[in-house]
């Protein structure tokens, strides 16, 4: 079975096109759209790298960071001392990311010359060659993947955490109620027991926190944002508004409501107070068209979301983000 000259210019069209398009596929489809874009980034003080207590609203683990500015101590683990970059095919790249993308736009440039494992397009065992080399492209991803989880896994990460440093969490929590509703959905039966006493207005800073943090986020206010969240966080929020701009789209999150949410730990370092909450949210999250306002993901009606958020103070100022994690 031999191509016309027309069928393999289009093949070779095609191969170039897959190639060099492909790893930009693979970063965006990764995140979520929300603020923070689905990832886990900022600081939480010395415990950046300590894992936080698990709660009644999120009973699983926190991700490690994809994104800080904050340096593993002297005595970290060194499995911790570079920060996970988004998974498999993060949105930041990463090992993983770049190994499947330079694995296919390799192999798919080598059949435009006519190279690869089997030699172009030109017949029916070039077409064999190319399942063959997808089929490898995973087995060597999935091999590659498999060190990367074993030699970055959190027991490791978190191997030399001061254990003592974290209380129990509290167990108390209640649900319903929404943004500006009083307490909401915060429980707060064993806050009393943590080394820096979280008190009823408190929690209703963080629940406003959430709704406002949204709010600025998908009107894109960076002045706004300023006053919201630690300049790390804005950084990182700016990075991810320059991207939506690049590809031509707004995140648009609205109907926000806070469902349940509890502490994990509070603690006081220096001069600043640290408080790391568990937070699971309603939400409408939409990607429109930066011009024609059409859906480009997302959807019209409501979902939900379970993190855990980090709020800061310092002396003389309110609580503001430090830190967003996701759940596993």
């Amino acid at each position: 079975m031999t191509f016309s000259q027309r069928s393999r210019s289009l093949f070779k069209t095609i191969a170039v096109v897959l190639a060099l398009a492909l790893p930009t596929a693979l970063a965006i489809s990764s995140a979520d759209a929300r603020v923070g874009g689905g990832m886990s980034s900022g600081s939480r003080g010395s415990r950046t790298y300590s894992a936080p207590p698990s709660t009644t609203t999120a009973p699983g683990s926190a991700s490690q960071f994809n994104r800080t500015y904050t340096q593993p101590g002297a005595g970290m683990n060194s499995a911790a001392s570079a920060p996970a970059r988004g998974g498999l095919f993060g949105r930041a790249g990463g090992f993983m990311g770049g190994l499947a993308a330079g694995f296919l736009g390799a192999g798919l440039l080598g059949m435009l010359f006519g190279g690869g494992l089997f030699g172009g397009l030109g017949g029916l065992s070039s077409i064999l060659g190319l399942i063959i080399q997808i089929v490898l492209v995973v087995f060597v991803v999935r091999l590659a993947m498999s060190w990367w989880q074993r030699r970055h896994a959190p027991q490791a990460a978190y191997a030399n955490a001061d254990a003592g440093s974290a209380q129990a969490p509290q167990t108390n929590y209640r649900s319903g109620g929404g943004l500006g509703g009083g307490l909401g959905g915060f429980g707060f039966g064993g806050a009393n027991n943590a080394p820096l006493e979280i008190k009823p207005d408190d929690y209703e800073a963080f629940e406003r926190l959430l709704g406002e943090i949204q709010a600025a986020w998908s009107n894109e206010d960076v002045a706004k944002l300023h006053t919201l969240a630690t300049p790390e966080m804005v950084s990182y929020f700016e990075q991810d508004l320059a991207q939506n701009r690049a590809r031509n789209v707004v995140n648009k999150v609205t109907n926000v409501k806070l469902l349940q949410g509890d502490l994990a730990e509070a603690w006081r370092e220096g001069e600043t107070d640290y408080a790391t909450v568990a937070l699971r949210f309603s939400l409408t999250d939409k990607t429109l068209d930066r011009n024609s306002g059409t859906l480009v993901a997302g959807s019209e009606q409501p979902g939900e979301a379970t993190e855990v958020w980090t709020f800061a103070r310092r002396p003389g100022n309110g609580w503001e983000l430090s830190a967003i994690q996701q759940t596993n």
